[in-house]
């Protein structure tokens, strides 16, 4: 980690996401058991008691940082869903692609994700963050789903169909961070589409939409 030269006067709520984006940096590097504060403060290049001030404890740091995350997240699919076509393959399409913008689909960030994943210690503080955020996109999905399978006259359950997506995507997330050699985010979303296409073949191929 390198010590980063801070701006020299922040708002208070600009400080804090400093923090939090050097904690997601310290995530990616060490994971979520081995973070200090003072792994933080180096990052930012600030000073520890900056760091106690703004966040009185490790545990809320790291909460605050997952809350950060899962706010981030949800805005992403969201905006994604507005900005397109309101057909349920162009829905579909957006939902996809959102998992791969490139502000959203960094190595720090996918590495802070699955440190959140992955730490049996986490497990709890994920579930009160994300819980409802999760059970909100999956009810989404599943509704795209099922209007696709509808308008196309596809054969399948829409809550199966649903789930191999979803986790098609994330493990391609994991997979992104883990492999020797990682392929690029356009092969990531490739290989998503691909599992649509499986489902959705007249709608979708591995370049996307029809």
């Amino acid at each position: 980690m390198t010590k980063a030269k801070p701006p020299r006067k922040l708002s208070r709520a600009a400080r804090r996401v400093q923090l939090i984006e050097a904690t997601i940096e310290v995530l990616a590097i060490k994971g979520y058991a081995r973070v200090t504060m003072s792994d933080v403060a180096t990052q930012a290049g600030l000073s520890h008691g900056l760091v106690n001030f703004h966040f009185q404890s490790k545990d809320l740091l790291l909460a605050e940082t997952l809350t950060y995350l899962a706010d981030e997240y949800v805005q992403n699919w969201q905006s994604a869903l507005s900005e397109a076509a309101p057909d349920p393959a162009s829905q579909l399409d957006a939902l996809i692609r959102a998992d791969f913008r490139p502000e959203l689909c960094t190595p720090q960030r996918l590495a802070a994700w699955c440190a959140f994943w992955g730490e049996a210690q986490s497990r709890p503080l994920y579930q009160a963050k994300c819980g409802e955020n999760d059970r909100l996109y999956i009810t989404k999905l599943e509704q795209v789903c099922t209007a696709l399978l509808a308008e196309g006259r596809y054969p399948g359950d829409p809550i199966l169909i649903s789930r191999v997506l979803r986790v098609t995507s994330e493990g391609v997330w994991v997979d992104l961070i883990s492999t020797r050699d990682p392929y690029s985010t356009t092969e990531a979303l490739q290989t998503v589409h691909t599992a649509a296409m499986a489902f959705f073949p007249r709608h979708f191929g591995a370049e996307g939409l029809l």
